[in-house]
């Protein structure tokens, strides 16, 4: 492996991710928010990404997510920026706006600040979608990763995101 700043872990996740995309023929892209394109920088760091990862959009502003992914504002006005709703609407962007056959979004709250009572720090919500399946049947995930820092939080919601970029990963549904 090349030389890195990133966690080793991180980037041998990625590595994994690349390969077994590429075994499968299949292209992929992310949506960032709270990660702000650590899962894109891991997935980069492998040589050849290219002939699998197609696009990765860091939206962070709610404003980007709007704009760039084509969210509702209604959805983030009534669910919030971090929830299932969110996160899978920006996964089902991703596709709009890229050539991928499936594609990840993130979503969540890294801290140290901005948690509530319902969605402390460590919050994080996923969401995968892929090109032909049913748009109406929603695959997401919550997870509470708990407040391990802002650079704990990320690096966990990164693991995961790469994790379900894994094609036949399996994803909780709401």
């Amino acid at each position: 492996m090349t030389e890195t700043i990133l966690p080793p872990q991180l980037v041998a996740a990625a590595a994994r991710v690349i390969e077994a995309n590429r075994a499968a023929g299949r292209r992929i892209a992310v949506a960032e928010s709270c990660t702000g394109g650590l899962v894109a920088a891991a997935l980069t760091e492998v040589g050849g990404a290219s002939d699998v990862f197609v696009a990765s959009f860091v939206t962070y502003a709610n404003e980007a997510k709007i704009r760039t992914l084509r969210v509702s504002p209604d959805i983030i006005e009534t669910f919030g920026a971090v929830s299932v709703a969110t996160a899978w609407a920006m996964a089902q962007g991703v596709l709009e706006a890229s050539d991928a056959d499936a594609a990840v979004a993130i979503t969540g709250i890294a801290g140290p600040g901005g948690g509530s009572a319902k969605k402390p720090v460590g919050t994080v919500v996923f969401a995968r979608a892929v090109r032909g399946e049913d748009p109406a049947h929603v695959v997401a995930d919550k997870r509470h990763f708990g407040d391990l820092g802002r650079g704990g939080v990320r690096l966990q919601a990164a693991l995961c995101a790469l994790e379900l970029l894994l094609p036949g990963a399996t994803l909780g549904a709401p």
